[in-house]
């Protein structure tokens, strides 16, 4: 099987060449795709789920040898969260490739977080399948490069974040309100809105209300600090 000169240029950007090119269509495979379960995406993102959690622990490990459990978690937990995959994804233009279909598509799918945040993992458990747990674990340091060393300064909740900007200027807490709901009720989608007193705002899109106000008040940090 040959891939497309797209997905070839992803594979580039993504630093694997890929010996079974299928491994990486499958990982690029939405659930919205009219094709056979097997070739599409969940099972890849839940072995690459595990290999992002191993590879980033053992980074950890190595990167910070004097610090405690308490102290590795939280920058764990930073690295391994679906809204870093989907930072990641949006770097190297996951979103461009990823196969799904029409309905999706047109709601904005290339763009929603769960969306490319679980095709990541998905792609690093095809890199894993493909090549071993050495070649997944060179993707992960090489994409995720200088975040396992300053994770600590993220690590903070972006809620929490907005909220203590806020207080610090005088003004009320952030409140956040659901924009637009849409999807079947088993796998519905929401747009949230996080809003300041001032009325700066900003909006984000998951596929639950507490992934979609995270997002929202990540952008909406990131144009205050702009």
């Amino acid at each position: 099987m040959k891939l497309s000169s797209e997905m070839t240029a992803f594979s580039n950007r993504l630093g694997h060449r890929f010996s079974d090119p299928a491994l990486l269509i499958e990982a690029l495979t939405h659930p919205s795709v009219d094709s056979p379960a097997r070739t599409r995406n969940q099972r890849l993102e839940f072995l690459g789920d595990r290999v992002l959690n191993l590879a980033v622990a053992e980074a950890l490990f190595h990167a910070f040898p004097q610090a405690e459990e308490g102290e590795l978690a939280p920058r764990y937990n930073e690295l391994v969260r679906k809204e870093t995959c989907a930072e990641i994804a949006a770097e190297i233009g996951l979103g461009q490739v990823l196969r799904m279909g029409r309905g999706e598509m047109m709601k904005g799918g290339r763009k929603r977080l769960s969306n490319t945040g679980d095709a990541m993992e998905a792609v690093l458990g095809a890199v894993f399948l493909d090549a071993g747990f050495e070649a997944a674990r060179t993707v992960v340091l090489t994409l995720w490069g200088d975040r396992v060393k300053t994770a600590e300064g993220r690590s903070k909740d972006p809620k929490s974040a907005l909220q203590e900007w806020a207080q610090a200027r005088g003004q009320e807490p952030p409140v956040y309100e659901v924009a637009d709901r849409s999807g079947p009720p088993h796998d519905p989608v929401f747009t949230i809105e996080a809003r300041l007193s001032t009325g700066q705002s900003a909006r984000a899109t998951a596929g639950s209300k507490r992934q979609a106000e995270r997002a929202a008040a990540e952008r909406l940090l990131r144009a205050l600090k702009t």
